[in-house]
C-alpha cells in the first residue's frame, strides 16, 4: 500500500474521453448536492400531499442524508469490485429511477424509502467525482477539475432553494424530482462513453471488511439521525436519542480500531498523519458549518422574522450562487501566481466577514440588505474550496484517492450536520435566554413599557390585545438576537478554518506533463 506523500507513476494528460467522464461525474455530484437543498423549500407542500406532520416530514430529508453518509465511505470499495464504469453507470441509473419514484410516492413511508434510494445513489456520485479528479488529472491540471467540483459543493446549495421554490410555486413539488431525469440520462451516457470497460473483481467480496462496514454504517447512520432529529427530541432528554448517541459512539470507536489494525482497510485513516490532509480536513469541517449552516439559518430568519415565502427566500440566496459562476474559473488562473494558502485564507476571511456582518440583524434587515453580504460570500467560497482541495490532496498518491475522497467529503458533510444541529439548538436556547432578559424590563414601573402600552392600547382598542402584541414583539426581538449569535458562531468556525489552512505546507510546483505519444493517446489510462 502506498503511503501519503510518496509519489506514484506519473498521470498522463487527460484525453477527451477523460474530460467527458469527469464532467459527467461532476454533473452527478452537482445533482446529488442540489437534491439535499432543493427539497427544503418544498417540504411543506410534500408533507401536505402525503398527509404527514412536520415531525414525520423531517424524515424525508433525514433518510436521504443517512443513506448518503453511509455510502460515501463505501464508494471506493464498490468501485474496485464492480469496476469504475459499471459502478458509475449503475448509480446514475439508480439515481434517475429513485427520482421518478419519489415523484410518484403515495404515502410518507414510500417517500422515505425512495429518498433513501436516491441518497445512496447521489451520495456515491460525490466521492466518485472527487476520486476521478485525483486519478485522471495530473497536478498541473487538477485546479481546473477542483474548480468544476467547487460548483457542486458551493453553487448547488446556493441555488437549490431558488429552483425548488420556483418549481413548487409554478408547477408543483413533483417537478423538483423530474428535473433529475435529463441530467441523469446525460450523466449515465457520458460515464458510459468516457470510462473504459474493465472486468469486475467479485472475488474481493470474499475479502470484504464486513465488520468495518457494519460498524461504520451503524455509527454514521445513528450519528446522522441523532444530529438531524436530536433538536426536535430535546437531545439527551429523549431515551431514543441517548440510545442513538451511545450506539454511534461505540460503533465509530470500533470502526477506527478495526481500520487502524488492518493492513488494507476499508478507509485508510492513516492518511490523516499527512500534515496537509489533516489540516485541510479540519478546515473542511468548518467549511461544512459555513456552507450548510448559512443555507439553514438564513432561510429560517427570512421566513420567521421577515415572513418571506419560498420563492422570495430563493431570490435572496441566489445572490450567493450566481456570482460564483464568474469567479470559480478565475481561481485556477490565480493559483498560478499566488500561494494557494493565501488565496484560501483570503476566501475564509471574506466568508467569515460576511457571516459576522450578518450577525447585525434588526427588524429592518431583510432581503435587500443581504445582497452585499451574499456577494462577499460568493467571492469567498470559490477562493476556499478550489485551493483547499488541492492543498489537502497534494501529497496523496493516486492509489489512496478513494480513501482520501471518502474522508474529505464525509468530514465536510459531518461538519454541516453538526453545525446545523448546533445552530438549531442555539436559535432555540438563546431566544429563550434573551426573552427572559427582555421580559425583566416589562414592568409597570418602566417608563418605556408604559409609553409603549399606551400607544398599542390606543391602536388596538384594549389593553389585553396591546399586551399580547408587545409580548410577540419581545419574542421577535429575542429571536433576532439569537440569529445574530448563530451567524457569529458560523464566523468563528470559519475563522478556525482559516488558521488551519495557514498551517498547511505549500503545494509542490507541478512538473509539466509530457505530451502524450500516439500509443498513449490510443490507450486510455487506468481508472480508479
Amino acid at each position: 500500500m502506498a503511503e501519503a506523500g510518496i509519489p506514484e507513476q506519473e498521470i498522463p494528460p487527460p484525453s477527451r474521453r477523460d474530460w467527458i467522464a469527469l464532467l459527467s461525474a461532476i454533473l452527478g455530484a452537482f445533482m446529488a448536492i442540489l437534491d439535499i437543498q432543493i427539497i427544503n423549500s418544498s417540504l411543506k407542500d410534500i408533507q401536505g400531499a402525503l398527509s404527514a406532520t412536520i415531525e414525520e416530514g423531517s424524515w424525508i430529508s433525514t433518510s436521504y442524508l443517512v443513506a448518503e453518509i453511509i455510502i460515501i465511505p463505501l464508494a471506493a470499495w464498490l468501485t474496485t469490485i464492480m469496476s469504475p464504469r459499471r459502478f458509475a453507470v449503475t448509480i446514475s441509473v439508480l439515481f434517475v429511477i429513485a427520482s421518478l419514484l419519489c415523484s410518484m410516492a403515495w404515502n410518507l413511508q414510500s417517500m422515505i424509502i425512495f429518498r433513501a434510494m436516491q441518497g445512496l445513489a447521489g451520495g456515491a456520485l460525490i466521492p466518485f467525482a472527487f476520486t476521478l479528479i485525483l486519478t485522471k488529472l495530473p497536478p498541473a491540471s487538477r485546479p481546473k477539475g477542483m474548480a468544476m467540483f467547487a460548483i457542486t459543493a458551493t453553487f448547488a446549495p446556493s441555488i437549490g432553494p431558488t429552483i425548488g421554490g420556483w418549481l413548487t410555486e409554478n408547477y408543483g413539488w413533483e417537478y423538483i424530482f423530474y428535473i433529475n431525469i435529463v441530467p441523469g440520462i446525460l450523466m449515465a451516457s457520458g460515464l458510459m462513453y468516457g470510462l473504459d470497460k474493465a472486468a469486475p473483481r467479485w472475488d474481493l467480496l470474499r475479502k470484504g471488511d464486513y465488520w468495518g462496514i457494519a460498524t461504520m454504517a451503524a455509527g454514521l447512520g445513528c450519528l446522522q439521525v441523532f444530529l438531524e432529529e436530536g433538536h426536535r427530541e430535546d437531545w439527551f432528554e429523549s431515551s431514543s436519542m441517548l440510545t442513538l448517541a451511545v450506539i454511534s459512539f461505540i460503533s465509530l470507536v470500533c470502526f477506527v480500531i478495526l481500520q487502524l489494525s488492518k493492513p488494507d482497510p476499508l478507509v485508510n485513516l492513516r492518511l490523516l498523519k499527512e500534515r496537509n490532509f489533516l489540516f485541510g480536513s479540519l478546515a473542511n469541517i468548518g467549511l461544512g458549518v459555513g456552507l450548510y449552516g448559512t443555507v439553514f439559518v438564513l432561510p429560517v430568519y427570512l421566513a420567521q422574522i421577515q415572513d418571506y415565502n419560498a420563492l422570495q427566500i430563493g431570490q435572496v440566496i441566489m445572490w450567493m450562487g450566481f456570482p460564483q459562476l464568474l469567479i470559480i474559473p478565475m481561481v485556477p488562473i490565480l493559483m498560478k501566481f499566488v500561494d494557494a494558502r493565501l488565496i484560501c485564507a483570503t476566501g475564509f476571511f471574506l466568508f467569515a466577514f460576511a457571516s459576522f456582518f450578518s450577525g447585525s440583524l434588526n427588524l429592518d434587515f431583510a432581503g435587500d440588505q443581504f445582497i452585499a453580504i451574499q456577494i462577499f460570500r460568493a467571492f469567498g467560497q470559490p477562493m476556499v474550496l478550489v485551493p483547499m482541495s488541492i492543498l489537502a490532496t497534494a501529497m496523496i498518491p493516486p492509489s489512496q484517492a478513494g480513501s482520501a475522497s471518502s474522508l474529505y467529503n464525509i468530514l465536510r458533510n459531518l461538519g454541516g450536520a453538526i453545525g446545523i444541529a448546533a445552530l438549531a439548538t442555539i436559535l432555540d436556547s438563546r431566544a429563550k435566554h434573551y426573552y427572559e432578559i427582555l421580559r425583566e424590563n416589562i414592568t409597570p414601573g418602566n417608563a418605556a413599557f408604559t409609553e409603549r402600552m399606551d400607544l398599542l392600547t390606543a391602536q388596538l382598542g384594549n389593553e389585553h390585545s396591546a399586551f399580547q402584541m408587545l409580548s410577540n414583539q419581545v419574542h421577535q426581538q429575542a429571536s433576532i438576537m439569537a440569529f445574530n449569535d448563530a451567524f457569529h458562531l458560523i464566523a468563528i468556525m470559519l475563522g478556525f478554518s482559516m488558521v488551519f489552512v495557514l498551517l498547511t505546507k505549500a503545494i509542490p510546483k507541478p512538473v509539466a506533463a509530457k505530451p502524450a505519444t500516439a500509443d498513449e493517446t490510443s490507450a486510455e489510462p487506468a481508472h480508479p
